[in-house]
């Protein structure tokens, strides 16, 4: 019997759900991206770490019955729910491997490309990824990434301090769990050691409002991971509390205004 590989974030229902809230945040700016790389029907598609299959579902719309998907994802109960997923709809082009990208080999495959969303901030060794992707993928595919460059871009003007102890314990728990939440500064050179070469680079990074979307993504995050950082011993419930507090009055004033952690989306061809 399977039995469920943890991250650092969890794998509960909570959690769950909020990668879906994530996922529909992102979803315009990932469509576009996937739009500009090439994705179109009939290729064939590598998601790593894929988690409950959210983009999965959309690679799979995307590219068709002629196309392919193959989804890679560690944990038990995320790869339970993207079969349900991927049954709900009827999709026939979806393969899914339960595997750990760190220790266990990429399934072999004719890949046109690959997709990497916060993937190499979770692992213990982005080098050792890379490598086994630039072994995966054939010449002339894409390799496609969504990674965090500088998290601590994530603050609040005027500035909110429990937000940004709040913050330096995420940085933290990351850091103590064998990851880097900056990951995307060292993956240039990841990608040029393993021959690959970038041929587009952007910064995504929203200064945003409490009545925009897109606030809902961080603020989901802050409610899911301080009883997580309880769990951990890191802090107690009494500041849990002061920052619940200091982001709802942020919440009810419309001058208050929110940076975004910059992600970098960087697509790098194989040659």
């Amino acid at each position: 019997m399977n039995t469920e590989r943890d991250y650092v974030l969890g794998t509960h229902d909570e959690e769950l759900a909020r990668l879906g809230l994530q996922h529909r945040v992102w979803r315009p700016m990932v469509l576009d991206c996937w739009r500009k790389a090439g994705i179109t029907v009939g290729s064939r598609v590598l998601d790593m770490g894929a988690g409950p299959g959210y983009a999965t579902v959309d690679l799979a719309e995307i590219v068709g019955p002629t196309g392919q998907v193959v989804a890679l994802e560690r944990s038990n109960k995320f790869v339970n729910a993207l079969k349900e997923a991927v049954r709900a709809r009827s999709l026939t082009n979806v393969k899914i491997h339960e595997l750990d990208l760190m220790t266990d080999s990429l399934p072999e495959n004719d890949y046109d490309f690959s997709w990497c969303r916060w993937v190499l901030s979770f692992v213990s060794d982005p080098a050792l990824l890379v490598q086994k992707l630039g072994n995966a993928m054939r010449k002339g595919s894409m390799a496609i990434f969504h990674e965090y460059g500088h998290y601590e871009t994530w603050r609040f003007f005027p500035r909110l301090p429990n937000q940004e102890r709040f913050r330096e314990h995420v940085i933290a728990t990351w850091r103590e769990s064998g990851g880097e939440p900056d990951s995307a500064l060292g993956l240039p050179a990841l990608l040029s050691a393993n021959g690959f070469v970038i041929r587009s680079a952007a910064p995504l990074i929203f200064c945003v409002r409490p009545n925009d979307y897109i606030w809902q993504w961080p603020a989901t995050f802050i409610a899911i991971y301080l009883p997580r950082l309880i769990e951990m011993g890191r802090i107690d419930e009494e500041f849990a509390d002061k920052v619940r507090g200091e982001l709802a009055s942020a919440a009810r004033n419309s001058n208050v205004l929110m940076l975004t952690p910059l992600v970098l989306e960087i697509v790098a061809a194989k040659l």
